[in-house]
């Protein structure tokens, strides 16, 4: 089983990296960008046959993969 983690800032924190690449955006001519948010996408390869592995991935971000004060996830999981 494969999952996928993407991994944001949640709403209403300051994104300074995300703010360094709207600008330079505007100023390399792409005017139409109003905000640019940074996050990570994270792909996890599970053994097959993992009962709760939802539920595992999910663990692994409250643990680890991301910050919860900060930042937000999403997982996505397929059968490899």
């Amino acid at each position: 089983m494969n999952a996928k983690v993407v991994v944001s800032l949640k709403d209403g924190i300051l994104d300074p990296e995300g703010q360094a690449v709207a600008s330079a955006l505007g100023r390399m001519g792409f005017d139409e960008v109003k905000d640019v948010r940074i996050g990570k996408v994270i792909e996890i390869e599970l053994e097959d046959g993992i009962a709760d592995a939802e539920v595992r991935v999910k663990q692994m971000c409250e643990q680890i993969l991301s910050n919860p004060v900060i930042e937000k996830f999403h997982i996505q999981t397929e059968q490899s």
